[in-house]
């Protein structure tokens, strides 16, 4: 408890005692309510706009490379950008799970022969092939009018016992090789004056959180070089939209790999809870639609914590430590257990 003030009323002393949760209260509303207003008000008239203008009507015939589209959020976003009649290279290691969805695709949509998807191996851990394999796509479809940099791996370990290959696993997937098709891939952009770049990063790429080392850092490396990225290449009519989601209900953490480079092979429970992807992908494709330079998609618990740490950082580390020594014990009741 902290003791704030002593105020006299009739000759009476009063102590104003202040909690933690009423002081956290207090700043939410003085501090973050305005913020919060005025986003609302600016995201009621973007809509308004965006149904007047029917801006997703613009998405129309673009071709879209999708990376990661085998499953999960990709899988989803795969629905909800070829329903608006994009015309997709869906990219993947796991190809016999991409001509299934391309099967259910034209099944479902029952596209124009112009916009039956392409199905393209892609793996990223071989930085050397990225090159190549951006020439045959340009090639083979003239341009690339979108790409959408969604693939990636998670990680659940601890720091002082994660062997460094994992680290660059993590560092190589989620980071380098989005950054090698990116470059590979903007040069062609420029010459056209064109084009539009997503990265699917996380909310853990501005939170770092324990026990997620390698993820985070890679997200936090991701995330600084799309800010790079926007403002060089603003001039050249080219558009950076970074996305940051929260839990999502995939089989992210099932194929996280571990600190010896295991599987983990469990379903956490903040995921299992998490956001349904069909509701993230369509966000995504709005801030496409929109051209937003950034987009936080979970919850408002969160947003305040993203603040908390920009804000408080003291406050911020102070709550990441409960959580590792929460965590700590749940696994060692586990092992008694």
């Amino acid at each position: 408890m902290i003791q704030d003030s002593s105020e006299i009323n009739n000759g009476k002393s009063t102590s104003v005692v202040l909690s933690l949760p009423w002081l956290l209260g207090w700043a939410s509303l003085t501090v973050m309510g305005p913020l919060v207003m005025a986003k609302v008000i600016y995201k009621t008239v973007q809509v308004i706009m965006s149904h007047l203008l029917d801006k997703e009507r613009e998405l129309y015939g673009k071709i879209v490379l999708l990376t990661g589209a085998s499953s999960g959020l990709g899988k989803e976003l795969a629905h909800s950008l070829y329903r608006r009649g994009c015309r997709l290279i869906l990219a993947s290691r796991n190809t016999d799970a991409l001509e299934e969805l391309k099967r259910n695709l034209i099944y479902q949509y029952n596209p124009p022969e112009l916009h039956i998807p392409t199905v393209v191996r892609l793996d990223l851990e071989d930085l050397n092939s990225i090159p190549s394999f951006v020439e045959s796509i340009l090639k083979s479809h003239g341009h690339i009018d979108m790409l959408i940099n969604n693939a990636g791996i998670s990680y659940r370990g601890e720091i002082v016992t994660t062997e460094v290959s994992v680290d660059v696993k993590l560092m190589v997937v989620n980071y380098l090789a989005q950054v090698a098709l990116t470059k590979a891939i903007v040069k062609s952009m420029i010459k056209r004056k064109s084009g539009h770049i997503v990265g699917v990063s996380s909310i853990q790429g501005k939170l770092a959180m324990p026990f997620r080392s390698c993820y985070s850092a890679s997200k936090h490396a991701l995330q600084s070089f799309f800010d790079c990225l926007r403002a060089e290449v603003d001039h050249h009519n080219i558009y950076v939209t970074v996305v940051s989601p929260g839990y999502i209900k995939t089989n992210l953490s099932m194929n996280a790999i571990t600190g010896n480079g295991d599987v983990h092979g469990v379903m956490d429970k903040t995921t299992a809870s998490g956001m349904l992807p069909k509701v993230v992908a369509e966000k995504i494709v709005k801030a496409i639609v929109n051209k937003d330079t950034e987009v936080l998609i979970c919850p408002f618990l969160h947003k305040l914590i993203v603040c908390i740490r920009l804000c408080a950082p003291s406050l911020y580390f102070y709550i990441m430590k409960i959580r590792s020594w929460n965590t700590r014990k749940k696994e060692l009741k586990e092992k008694q257990c």
